[in-house]
């Protein structure tokens, strides 16, 4: 590209962004979630379990696909005052328009919906998300929006003036209704993270709660909400969407219940016993009386301190890293742990403690450049004693073992942590940059051997050779083992993907990562 033509597209770039900008957000009176339920299903079902465990929150471990789906499908369903959903990434699949069928079939009962989504994914949904706020039970808030509500380049030019602001992006995932049931973890909402997609699902972890938890989970909903960093859907769009809009979205997601019951996933869900035992209430869960629910700060990157300092989820994770005595088991999809990291991980194996690592590997994983940034460190982690496995392509670790025949591949998006065996972490958090310093981020970390245990099981499952390759040392090169064959490069990646992975491994750009 000449100079003048690189002239010319910048020039229109910022043009198009100047003629994008956001209006005022005006002061608005801070809303709270709801009291916890006294009626109504949920309530039926957890109130006597929390006089029986007084002080306690409740804990269980949601690994299976379908039955993640069909805990959100349940519980909004049942829902008699209030669903509160916060999310990455939103979907308009099967399953993400029938969560929202049913979001709508609750507000239509009356109960109080409030949607809180990252608006870098929301904004290709912003017709539907507009809809659904037109409802007078519904509000819709959006993280950090842009102000062009559609076009590449005008997204383009807004990035290239606000960057910053932009760049900073809500992680954060919670599912909460009635004030009694809570769901959090690594989870989007869409087929890939259900089991329910015909090509790729994500391997994924959720853990469902009551109890006192749940109002502290309630509470951070309730920040998120109230920030400066969040628009009412109608104030971007410059007015709310009219009802004519809602009544077309309700025709579109009436028709979804057919469409699932035509489906293979329907199949799918009445064969999975797990998801059977749910709606019969037939669920045990792991009671606690410790545990540390931390969320980042909305305005995280207003915070003061160094950008390590600003993330509350590794606050509290650190000193309970650092206290392990016996175990430190990792799975970080996205494991860019940097020189700080590396040398903490390293550390903690000198002291004698077996730190296993759990992360995609460059065939698997969905961001290649991600890889390039962890495969930095890679020879100083193996050195340094800690043990490193990466999940194949095709391991056969489904999202459930039910999932859909046929289904090509996976890709690991369980962020989680197990240490010793008494403490468990489950939430939204890569031991990653990113999540470090630039998104906002959460997690809840639990002492209960029980779920310590179950964790355990499923972190080793993941390790077993048909599932993983073990990355090792051996005379001086790298070396990939499932216990049968070996490989001395990355296997099964294609040109495409080790070009995009060594470019970002010396690229300057690992503080996006």
């Amino acid at each position: 590209m000449t100079r003048k033509a690189r002239f010319f597209v910048t020039a229109c770039l910022l043009l198009l962004a100047a003629c994008s900008s956001l209006p005022p957000r005006p002061p608005m009176a801070e809303a709270f979630a709801l009291p916890p339920a006294s009626d109504g299903e949920l309530a039926r079902r957890t109130i006597p379990a929390e006089a029986q465990h007084a002080g306690q929150s409740g804990f269980r471990l949601v690994s299976n696909g379908t039955e993640a789906y069909a805990a959100r499908m349940f519980s909004a369903q049942v829902a008699a005052r209030s669903l509160d959903i916060q999310t990455y990434i939103w979907h308009a699949d099967l399953t993400g328009k029938m969560l929202a069928q049913r979001a709508l079939a609750a507000a239509d009962r009356g109960v109080q919906v409030r949607i809180l989504i990252d608006d870098l994914d929301a904004r290709a949904k912003n017709a539907g998300f507009a809809a659904l706020d037109a409802h007078p039970n519904i509000e819709v808030r959006l993280f950090n929006p842009f102000a062009s509500r559609s076009g590449t380049l005008r997204r383009m030019g807004e990035f290239g003036t606000g960057f910053r602001r932009l760049n900073h992006r809500m992680h954060n995932k919670s599912w909460i209704v009635d004030n009694r049931v809570a769901l959090v973890g690594g989870r989007n909402l869409g087929n890939e993270y259900f089991g329910a997609d015909e090509n790729g699902n994500f391997v994924d972890l959720d853990v469902l709660m009551v109890g006192p938890v749940v109002r502290e989970v309630s509470v951070t909903f309730d920040r998120f909400w109230n920030a400066t960093s969040n628009y009412p859907i109608a104030l971007v769009n410059a007015g709310p969407a009219t009802p004519e809009a809602l009544a077309r979205l309700r025709v579109l997601l009436d028709a979804v219940p057919a469409e699932l019951a035509a489906s293979r996933y329907a199949e799918v869900l009445r064969e999975d016993p797990d998801v059977q035992r749910l709606l019969a209430n037939e669920g045990s869960l792991h009671w606690s009386e410790r545990w540390s629910f931390a969320s980042d700060d909305p305005l995280k990157l207003e915070a003061s301190g160094a950008p390590r300092q600003r993330s509350l989820v590794l606050a509290t994770l650190l000193p309970a890293m650092q206290a392990a005595r016996q175990t430190l088991n990792v799975i970080s999809p996205y494991f860019v742990p940097g020189r700080a990291g590396t040398d903490f991980l390293v550390a903690r194996a000198g002291d004698g403690i077996d730190v296993r690592i759990l992360t995609n590997s460059l065939a698997a994983t969905d961001v290649a450049a991600v890889h390039g940034g962890y495969s930095r460190y890679r020879d100083d982690l193996l050195a340094g004693g800690v043990r490193l496995w990466e999940l194949k392509p095709d391991s056969g670790m489904a999202p459930s073992k039910f999932s859909l025949r046929g289904s090509s591949g996976s890709s690991l998006h369980t962020k989680a942590m197990v240490i010793d065996d008494s403490h468990v972490f489950i939430g939204s958090y890569n031991l990653d940059p990113r999540s470090t310093a630039i998104n906002t981020e959460q997690g809840v970390l639990i002492a209960n051997p029980d779920l310590a245990r179950e964790l355990t099981l499923i972190f080793d499952e993941h390790l077993a050779g048909e599932h993983a390759w073990q990355v090792q040392q051996m005379d001086g090169r790298l070396r990939w083992s499932d216990g049968q064959t070996t490989w001395t490069r990355d296997p099964q990646a294609g040109i495409s993907r080790r070009l995009q992975a060594w470019l970002t491994r010396w690229l300057p750009v690992h503080s996006q990562l």
